[in-house]
């Protein structure tokens, strides 16, 4: 149902009563109705909104939201971290790659709905986010985010993307060659918390080229990860 402010509602939620919001941010047909649908087996009402969406996004508090990786997302997102009420806001990017998202890493864009959009790929994407959404935290210990990483082993250097960061170690993904056992020390930067040192070691590894890192519970710089991650949670 559409309405003259320019704010769609999702239909009804079937027999799970919506406990969040998110916003998508103007998504177009075919793409908003398979969002909302897998939301909403999730609990999680959506909302469109079309003009004037940074300004509500500012006031309004929601619990995430769905922006294109377009150069027009920025005003949005830049309006949604700068909320005192939204900043810790979950952002879905929907675009390609994880690359597009990386333009847009300031904003720490927490994942990527990738495009063509396919609804078992959405559905297993809003799973896995789905706690941090509903703020169901003592279920959910890691943050989904998307950032640069910077690795050094020996003397290589090398880049990765983030996918999900814990107190204890993230997983991330590159297209060099890591082997389980391998000592490295990773450098990343998370909204409000700047550039970080830390040792840490290559703790799994999947054909897909994402591999898991562990923090060497040695280095005392882990520790600002730690309070950043319990800060993000409580806010």
């Amino acid at each position: 149902m559409q309405k003259s402010s320019g704010i769609v509602l999702a239909p009804p939620p079937r027999s799970r009563k919506a406990s969040a919001r998110v916003a998508l941010v103007d998504i177009k047909e075919p793409a908003r109705s398979l969002l909302a649908d897998c939301f909403k087996q999730f609990g999680i009402e959506a909302l469109l909104l079309t003009g004037g969406a940074s300004e509500r996004l500012k006031r309004e508090k929601l619990e995430a939201c769905v922006v294109h990786l377009t150069p027009e997302a920025a005003p949005v997102m830049e309006s949604v971290r700068t909320s005192p009420s939204n900043n810790r806001m979950v952002i879905y990017g929907l675009g390609g790659s994880a690359q597009e998202a990386m333009k847009f890493s300031k904003y720490g864009v927490n994942a990527v709905f990738h495009e063509p959009l396919e609804r078992q790929a959405a559905l297993k994407l809003v799973r896995a986010t789905q706690m941090l959404v509903l703020h169901e935290f003592r279920r959910y210990i890691r943050i989904p985010i998307i950032t640069e990483i910077a690795i050094v082993s020996d003397n290589r250097r090398f880049t990765a993307t983030s996918k999900e960061i814990s107190t204890g170690g993230m997983s991330v993904k590159s297209p060099e060659e890591v082997s389980i056992g391998m000592d490295i020390e990773v450098s990343f930067a998370l909204l409000t918390l700047p550039r970080i040192w830390v040792r840490a070691q290559v703790s799994w590894r999947k054909p897909d080229k994402t591999f898991g890192v562990r923090f060497d519970v040695k280095d005392e710089r882990r520790m600002r990860i730690k309070e950043w991650i319990e800060a993000y949670l409580e806010n």
